[in-house]
């Protein structure tokens, strides 16, 4: 703020005091009358020409300043402390010459020209004078130090000049009177200072408290103590559709709620409630929040307190915003996204409310339903159209849902459909047939037509006995079970079910400490060279001798292990225990293992089969590694460049179960493939059918001519061995009619030993010219 460089006080301030000095140029009007009357009335009772002269002088000087202060009124600019200084000065010229005319005028009433009338009328005049000079130019220290001084010092002078000591006593005594009047001027000046200042201080808070209370984001209002608005900003008028916040002023609680009933957006019972919690918040002096809801979709929190001084304070604010948002959280959080069913949290919350309400006698229905096949989709057409499929079974399902049948979507391609008061197996077998027949079906998912198909378990159970967690284990089981026998279907419960998973789970915890433990064993099934009938060559198999069950079929614990996901632990442990074993054996007997496509998946399989080899010492060339068509022909997993790998090794690479996967003979020749082992199931009615015969023999030729070795499995009659000794001539046949599995000891006693029938096959004179022609020799 500019400061006066002459005062102490602020620019403005000073200026206003300046503006004072011209206000009321009346009284200086009437002033001037009084003193040119005065001296006309010594003069008319002295007969001293002087006094007409002094009167005259000062009734001049009176209409000079009275014109002079009509003129600063009219021209005069107060704005800024500059231009109110120039008119200081204008005032100081007036009211100087003035004060100079009636000091003369008593000075010479008491001294220079004495007359008893005219010293009481100079001692009339001054008193008249020094009233004047603080209530009118308090605005000026300078005026009120000259005006002092020039009326009261003459006076001070004529007295002492009289000569006497009463008269000089008398004039010094009036002396300090100029010091009175300028204090009295200043003390005037402080306070008016000060009232101004708190004023300003005020003003500039009540401006600062109306600029916050109208750029505030809520609106509010202040009730005095009768319960009426003696307070409100802007955003509370705008929420009450209201122009002006005066126009709150003077309302109750009551009518500014009754307004939005009158509107139709407030209903009158909620006007009631509201009207109620906010008395009650205000009454009782606590915080109290109220969120009402009103018909247009709207949402305003009302908050009440009790302020200071008995007043009021009430809040509000429009949350639609957050109120909207709080519901779209909400509601994500209890339903799926996709779908717009329920999770699986909020569904299992509902139905474990709902099995606790209603009889508890009665009986509750729980159905897991999963999509065939549904992975497929998700891989050949893209997550979206799998999306979409997914969104058109929900759509189906949901036209189910009633008060008493609730559906989610458990996540993925699974849904759980809870079935309440239900009457018997019976009826929830119809509930499931009918909820299936409308599932089952074609829909057009992004131009790409799909077919539904969909396995589903249920469990049945008692409300007052029924876990949710305990039925949803069991609906799972039964689920399990639809699958195993086919799919497209459903399965009850059965507490049969639950006793095999229990034992699965067993047999699972088993196996994997058998395969910590290393207590598997390994066993080689002989496989025999069709020209010499001697073993060449034997497949490693893993067996598994349970503690308590006794020996396991690898058909049960191999499947456990490849859903447990330690098949891999298996093939090492076989790989290496077959590579030492075969390492004993004669040089011409070799030994092949068997590798799942899950070992193809983890790019160390390389290494681990490079390891066995230098552990064991064993040749590459001893070792054949056999592998599915469906491993092989997996790309995802880059089977094809490990396989290459291994074989750049020196390991030979055989494909096992020819027949069984995709079957397609231009694989062969594009495959990094070193024999063929035909399946067993071309051997079953090779005696019988001609046809199989020559499907066999043709696939044994075709194999040959792309330097691949040929072995046949399954041989399991000496007919068969016959057939394919004369009209196939496989390179090596494999089946129980050379024994079971031997132990590795078993294989090295038997590896020089010629079957007992390899007489009856075999021309005595050319056995060794054949065997030397092998492709295994």
């Amino acid at each position: 703020m500019q400061q006066n460089k002459t005062d102490d006080i602020a620019g403005d301030v000073y200026a206003g005091f300046v503006r004072s000095l011209f206000n009321d140029p009346g009284i200086l009007l009437i002033g001037a009358l009084c003193h040119g009357l005065i001296g006309f009335l010594v003069y008319y009772t002295s007969g001293d020409p002087v006094y007409l002269l002094l009167g005259a002088a000062m009734l001049a000087a009176g209409l000079y300043r009275y014109y002079g202060i009509r003129k600063g009124q009219r021209r005069g600019s107060f704005e800024h402390a500059e231009s109110a200084r120039k008119w200081e000065r204008y005032y100081l010229i007036g009211g100087t010459i003035q004060a100079f005319l009636m000091g003369l005028f008593c000075f010479a009433g008491i001294y220079a020209r004495p007359d008893a009338f005219g010293e009481s009328a100079a001692i009339a005049v001054i008193m008249g004078s020094t009233v004047t000079i603080v209530g009118r130019n308090y605005g000026s220290r300078t005026m009120v130090a000259v005006q002092a001084v020039a009326v009261v010092l003459p006076i001070s002078v004529a007295l002492m000049l009289k000569g006497d000591v009463a008269n000089f006593i008398l004039g010094l005594y009036i002396v300090p009177f100029i010091f009175v009047i300028t204090r009295m001027s200043s003390h005037v000046r402080t306070v008016l200072f000060n009232a101004i200042s708190q004023r300003k201080i005020s003003v500039r808070l009540a401006q600062r408290f109306n600029r916050a209370l109208n750029t505030m984001s809520h609106g509010l209002v202040m009730l005095g103590p009768d319960g009426k608005v003696v307070v409100g900003n802007a955003e509370a008028a705008r929420l009450l559709s209201l122009k002006t916040p005066e126009a709150l002023l003077g309302r109750s609680i009551q009518s500014l709620l009754r307004r939005g009933v009158a509107g139709g957006m407030l209903a009158p019972k909620d006007c009631r409630y509201v009207e109620a919690q906010l008395t009650r918040a205000l009454r009782e002096g606590r915080n109290r929040k109220v969120l009402v809801s009103f018909t247009n979709g709207q949402h305003y929190e009302f908050s009440a307190r009790e302020g200071s001084q008995e007043l009021g304070v009430i809040t509000f604010e429009d949350v639609t915003q957050r109120v909207e948002a709080e519901e779209r959280i909400r509601f994500m959080a209890r339903y799926d996204s996709l779908t717009g069913l329920m999770n699986r949290g909020y569904f299992h919350e509902l139905v474990a409310e709902a099995m606790m309400a209603g009889g508890r006698e009665r009986l509750c229905g729980l159905a897991v339903i999963d999509l065939d096949d549904f992975k497929s989709v998700n891989d050949t057409l893209g997550h979206p159209v799998g999306d979409g499929l997914i969104y058109a079974v929900a759509e189906r399902l949901t036209a189910f849902s009633t008060e008493d049948i609730k559906v989610s979507r458990f996540g993925g391609d699974e849904f759980m459909v809870f079935f309440d008061r239900v009457e018997d197996e019976t009826h929830l077998g119809q509930l499931l047939e009918t909820m299936f027949a409308a599932l089952n079906g074609d829909v057009d998912v992004a131009g790409h037509v799909l077919r539904i198909q969909a396995s589903g378990g249920a469990v049945l159970a008692k409300a007052e006995t029924g876990d949710v967690d305990a039925m949803i284990v069991k609906a799972d089981l039964a689920l399990y079970k639809a699958k195993e026998l086919g799919k497209n279907g459903w399965q009850l419960f059965e507490a049969s079910m639950d006793a095999a998973f229990r034992n699965k789970q067993l047999m699972k915890a088993d196996l994997r400490s058998a395969v910590e433990a290393r207590s598997l064993r390994v066993v080689y099934q002989p496989i025999v060279a069709a020209q010499t009938m001697r073993i060449a060559s034997c497949e490693a198999l893993c067996r598994w001798d349970h503690p308590e069950l006794g020996p396991v079929s690898p058909a049960i614990f191999i499947p456990l292990a490849e859903e447990m996901g330690i098949i891999s632990q298996i093939s090492d442990f076989v790989l290496k225990a077959a590579c030492t074993e075969c390492a004993k054996w004669p040089q011409h007997t070799t030994v092949s293992v068997n590798l799942s496509a899950k070992d193809f998946r983890d790019a160390d399989v390389v290494q681990k089969v490079r390891d066995a080899l230098a552990v064991s010492g064993l040749e590459p060339r001893r070792l054949e590694v056999e592998v599915t068509e469906t491993a092989l022909l997996d790309d995802r997993s880059q089977t094809r460049e490990l396989v290459e790998e291994i074989r750049k090794l020196g390991v030979r690479i055989a494909l096992d179960d020819f027949g069984t996967g995709y079957s397609s003979l231009s694989y062969l020749h594009k495959l990094p493939l070193d024999k063929v082992k035909i399946d067993r199931s071309f051997l079953r009615d090779i005696a019988q059918n001609q046809r199989s015969l020559e499907l066999l023999q043709g696939i044994v030729d075709l194999s040959r001519r792309l330097g691949l070795a040929v072995t046949v499995e399954g041989v399991e009659t000496f007919e068969q061995l016959k057939i394919l000794s004369a009209q196939v001539q496989p390179d090596l046949v494999q089946g129980f009619l050379f024994g079971s599995a031997l132990s590795a000891a078993g294989i090295e006693t038997m590896s020089s030993v010629t079957w007992p029938f390899a007489a009856e096959l075999l021309p005595p004179a050319s056995g060794a010219n054949r065997a030397s022609a092998s492709p295994l020799s």
